[in-house]
């Protein structure tokens, strides 16, 4: 993954970023770019960016960091997963607490009502800065 936090890839086609969170999945998504049946190398994976794979279509993820709850979304829709090491959930950049978007899709069951809550977390976290 080198300077990069999340590598998408599926024959020749490569997507990269370099930003932190959920951010370079939801851009993606929300510009409509199909990312089906593609590979996925991610830094850290939380429940929310796990819905927004199976939300993308993406068919493997490998993460250095995934939560145990993004490891059962992964299982429940079928999507090959590979991680170094499994936490009991992410916590927040400055280390004091649960990640905001873990927290915000803790209850959520579904790919779609998770994308609604992490639009409406962005909204509200970018108000704060």
């Amino acid at each position: 993954m080198g300077e990069y936090t999340c590598v998408l890839g599926r024959e020749g086609t490569l997507y990269t970023s370099k930003e932190r969170g959920v951010k370079p999945l939801m851009e993606w998504i929300t510009q409509g770019i199909h990312l089906e049946g593609f590979s996925a190398a991610d830094k850290v994976v939380g429940k929310a960016t796990a819905f927004l794979y199976v939300l993308a279509g993406v068919r493997q993820v490998y993460a250095p960091v995934m939560s145990e709850a993004a490891m059962q979304v992964f299982i429940r829709y079928g999507i090959r997963t590979e991680a170094d090491q499994i936490v009991p959930a992410i916590r927040n950049r400055s280390n004091t607490g649960l990640c905001p978007m873990e927290t915000a899709v803790s209850e959520c069951e579904t790919p779609e009502d998770a994308y609604k809550i992490i639009l409406e977390k962005l909204k509200e976290l970018s108000t704060k800065n």
